[in-house]
């Protein structure tokens, strides 16, 4: 790590003459290759781009840039990149926090079993809006977010100004939407939006899972891969024990196998999760240059067993995988911090193994570079150096929680919060500034989620209140849940068991 002292550099240098932006007098941790850190720096921005990352000098304060920015008492960092995530569920925050594991899941099931069914529009929309607020507010400006029909995300992150990476959900086993309109909506999702709103919003193929897709499912997967070689292949891949299973139920020696018999394990995949990756699986996946997206939390808070594996994270990053950071869904653990992530990411691996396995640094960068190189994008956000767009965040350290401002990269690990963030750009563009979300009406989205979560509670059995949730009786649950897709799943489980118990 390389820090570069306060001490301003010679008042002769030349003047910034031709930018848009200029941030001066801030620590800014660039994330570049060397994990440079300015202790009095400045970032230039035109046109979207940053053109220079540097010690300030005197003349940068009363230069005749556009937008000037005095960055004293501020952290200046690249925007955080969450590399996986849910977002039409948001407004249930705190609707599945005090349920046990099976409540959770049939009600979660059941629920989306409706969206993909075209219901529920009013509460998905609203939960897009509710989410590119949270997490512009707090430091996101990139997410890769998996949903049954992302079109509300695509419009209501692209309008907000932020980056994203959509796509439709696709299962032959977890819901009863026939296969071929899933891939009509998947091809019209595409079409539409991938490229929007200046790039910043780019359409994924999103087979959901190894554990709830045939292998007919897959083909098709790959087939329509091959149609769109530029877009990533978005999975959850050895999240559960049920994984290799399926695999095997579908003709695979294990799903590493299976992606690679149908042709998806390679530089496009981005698999999340892969908690039960044993060594033969982090070598095959560095050898295709594929990544992986780390999720803590939601497997701190949902952990079925307290002896399984934990993901392999040091050992994939010494493998040379591109490893990035997710929230997955946010709803099920109560929180939009990304920042938070990093530091559940040290304490689960720590207890899990041993003290260590992470310095803070590693943790920034993948919260930040290592999330963009996960997602494709690493030669154009996710670090602070020129030629790179501007997506930037600036955290405000004069608080006693900062003090004294040491160690940052720690700080920022382990201390940082959303309600750090006081400035976001994205793109050269100012979305918010001193707190206040300059592209979307806080007020206006609080509301229609209010209305929403009445409307859903007039419309379901479920209660939502001050004091708690309470679900439908398990017998409305198992009435409204999908029944062809999760029956097939769980019988082609149970016989794979059995087949493997007994070697046939």
């Amino acid at each position: 790590m390389t820090v570069t002292t306060g001490e301003l550099e010679d008042e002769t240098e030349g003047t910034v003459t031709d930018a848009d932006l200029v941030v001066h007098d801030a620590v800014v941790v660039t994330v570049d290759e060397d994990n440079r850190i300015y202790e009095n720096g400045t970032v230039v921005v035109k046109d979207g781009v940053i053109t220079d990352v540097r010690t300030t000098r005197e003349r940068d304060r009363a230069c005749h840039a556009d937008r000037l920015i005095d960055g004293e008492g501020a952290v200046v960092m690249p925007g955080l990149v969450n590399a996986h995530t849910h977002l039409e569920l948001t407004p249930l925050l705190g609707a599945f926090s005090d349920l046990d594991l099976m409540e959770m899941m049939g009600g979660m099931t059941a629920i989306f079993g409706h969206i993909a069914e075209g219901e529920y529009d009013y509460l998905t929309e609203a939960g897009y809006e509710l989410a590119a607020l949270n997490f512009l507010t707090g430091g996101v400006t990139t997410v890769n977010s998996m949903d049954v029909r992302p079109s509300g995300g695509a419009e209501t992150f692209g309008e907000a100004g932020l980056r994203g990476f959509f796509g439709v959900a696709l299962s032959d086993l977890f819901w009863d939407i026939p296969v071929d309109q899933q891939f009509d909506r998947a091809r019209e999702f595409i079409e539409e939006y991938h490229g929007a709103f200046d790039g910043r919003i780019r359409a994924t193929i999103n087979p959901h899972d190894d554990w709830s897709c045939t292998r007919t499912l897959w083909e098709r997967t790959a087939d329509l891969a091959a149609e769109h070689p530029d877009l990533l292949v978005h999975t959850h891949l050895l999240e559960l024990e049920a994984s290799n299973t399926m695999a095997r139920s579908n003709g695979a020696e294990d799903s590493l196998d299976l992606l690679d018999d149908v042709g998806l394990l390679d530089d496009r995949l981005v698999a999340a999760h892969f908690r039960l990756a044993d060594d033969e699986d982090i070598q095959r996946t560095a050898e295709a240059n594929a990544s992986v997206a780390h999720c803590p939390s939601i497997f701190c808070y949902w952990n079925t067993d307290g002896d399984v594996q934990w993901t392999p994270v040091p050992e994939l990053r010494a493998a040379g995988v591109d490893v990035g950071l997710g929230i997955d869904d946010h709803y099920w653990h109560d929180s939009y911090s990304l920042f938070g992530e990093a530091r559940q990411a040290r304490l689960a691996a720590n207890l899990k193994r041993s003290t260590g396995q992470y310095d803070s640094m590693e943790l920034v960068r993948m919260l930040t570079i290592e999330g963009a190189e996960a997602l494709g994008v690493g030669d154009e956000i996710g670090s602070l150096e020129p030629e790179k767009r501007a997506d930037i965040i600036l955290l405000d350290v004069e608080k006693p929680k900062f003090t004294p401002l040491t160690n940052i990269p720690a700080q920022v690990a382990n201390n940082a919060a959303p309600a750090d963030v006081e400035t976001v750009i994205v793109d050269g563009n100012v979305l918010l500034e001193d707190g206040d979300a300059k592209t979307m009406d806080a007020d206006a989205v609080r509301d229609r989620v209010e209305a929403a979560v009445d409307r859903f509670e007039s419309e379901t059995n479920w209660e939502l209140g001050i004091g708690g949730s309470e679900p439908p009786s398990t017998m409305d649950v198992v009435r409204d849940l999908p029944k062809r897709g999760p029956s097939q799943l769980l019988g082609r489980l149970a016989f794979q068991s059995v087949r493997d118990t007994f070697s046939f």
